[in-house]
């Protein structure tokens, strides 16, 4: 996650922060991190949820529904 930082520089960020949010705001801030990332893995999760349950191109040629990609591709002939 932090890539090619060494040990040095890890402790200069987070003296950084400390001296920027303050010994008090630091485990609001924190938690306020946490629960954007929960909320954002809980947004993607229920994207790609919602993502698998759409009917495949042959669901959707075996109810009758015209597959639109093999029209084209007829068109294009």
């Amino acid at each position: 996650m932090l890539g090619n930082l060494s040990g040095s520089e890890i402790l200069i960020l987070m003296l950084i922060v400390l001296l920027v949010f303050g010994a008090n705001r630091l485990p609001e801030a924190g938690k306020a991190v946490g629960k954007g990332l929960r909320e954002f893995k809980r947004a993607l999760s229920d994207t790609e949820h919602s993502i698998q349950q759409l009917p495949s191109a042959r669901e959707r040629t075996s109810r009758g529904v015209p597959n639109r990609s093999a029209s084209r591709v007829a068109l294009l002939q």
